[in-house]
């Protein structure tokens, strides 16, 4: 679906606040919207997940994990997060964390001369200071010398199997190779032992941890309410912005199709020219550069619930999809003047956004009205 057929825009009102400033608002086509700014001095947050009492676990991109309070309380950072590490990406919870307190981290890892995407868990200490007993869980195979294309979203299904987005490491080609992880969205289960259902589990020479193949840069992970299923969000190169729902085995396509073009000028075929590939359910052109993803299921925007929310780098803004099924059927983009990298639903049913800066901050929308 050609998602320039649905855009809309909104006007923001008034600029986004700074710490300290009052709250603003925005008006959007279906709710008026109070932003506040929780938090900031962040340096490029980049995962957020919360905790049971309401308070968040958050990532810095240089490679620190801290709490912050619903008030805006930010916490040192975290001891025995894994190291060395030269970034720190997404954190999740458990399914049971109540009863294990085991957080997940997603970072890149030195290794051999280059550098891999790496996932492991350790216990949250009841102090919440230290990560106890961090173990690796997974590592991408091989390492690259390439900075780029890390991937890295978490997201459990309700069956608690967990699934790590990987990025082609800006090699193309090895998003097709499946003796790499390069470019692959991953299963495994909470150990990272694999599981006996996996797509390629009995086939020798392809990687078992792998689900689906054939993409570029996934960044986006989310588990749509009540169906269970996993929504995907990768980045295009210059356009073709892709929305999946990858399938067990499913080929997306990189490098071989493509709703936008190389950098360099090379024209890539088009998905319609390969029917033997998988395309996406939604795709933009030019990009909107998203990451982070969520369902929104709370009372506070009654307006929204059951949407899809984008956060979104290069567009500045938060991308709202209305959905029928597996099927976009509008669109709204929230301009918001500030790259926001990830997108979540708090306990309380407001939204928090992170902003992608050298002094980050943490977004809260309320409503207005």
């Amino acid at each position: 679906m050609r998602s320039i057929l649905l855009a809309t825009a909104t006007l923001v009102v008034t600029s986004l606040p700074v710490a300290g400033q009052p709250a603003q608002r925005l008006r959007t086509e279906k709710a008026e919207i109070i932003v506040e700014t929780v938090a900031g001095g962040l340096n490029h947050p980049w995962g957020l997940a919360f905790l049971p009492d309401g308070r968040m676990l958050v990532t810095e991109k240089p490679g620190r994990l801290r709490i912050v309070s619903a008030e805006g309380e930010i916490s040192p950072p975290i001891a025995k997060t894994p190291q060395p590490s030269i970034q720190f990406l997404d954190v999740a919870l458990d399914p049971n964390f109540s009863e294990n307190q085991l957080v997940y981290l997603t970072y890149v890892e030195p290794r051999g001369g280059g550098l891999a995407t790496a996932a492991g868990r350790g216990r949250l200490s009841t102090t919440g200071t230290t990560l106890e007993g961090f173990e690796v869980i997974f590592r991408q195979q091989p390492a690259s010398p390439i900075e780029d294309h890390f991937g890295s979203r978490l997201a459990f299904t309700p069956d608690s199997k967990l699934f790590i987005s990987t990025g082609d490491r800006d090699e193309p080609d090895s998003a097709q190779d499946l003796s790499t992880h390069m470019g692959k969205l991953v299963r495994v289960n909470r150990d990272g032992s694999v599981p006996a259902d996996n797509p390629f589990v009995h086939r020798a020479g392809v990687r078992p941890e792998i689900w689906s193949y054939g993409h570029r840069n996934i960044e986006g992970l989310a588990v749509q309410p009540g169906t269970g299923v996993l929504w995907a969000g990768e980045f295009g190169p210059t356009g073709g912005d892709e929305i999946n729902i990858p399938k067990p085995g499913g080929n997306y396509g990189w490098p071989l199709v493509s709703w936008g073009d190389h950098t360099d000028g090379r024209v890539i075929p088009r998905p319609p020219t390969r029917p033997d590939l998988t395309d996406a359910i939604y795709h933009w052109t030019p990009s909107v550069s998203f990451s982070g993803m969520t369902f929104y299921t709370g009372a506070a925007f009654p307006a929204w619930h059951g949407n899809l929310l984008l956060a979104g780098l290069a567009s500045q803004a938060l991308i709202r999809l209305t959905l029928a099924g597996a099927r976009v059927t509008g669109e709204e983009r929230i301009p918001m003047d500030a790259r926001i990298r990830h997108v979540a639903q708090g306990q309380d049913g407001l939204l928090y956004l992170l902003t992608d800066e050298d002094q980050g901050r943490i977004l809260r929308f309320k409503p207005g009205g």
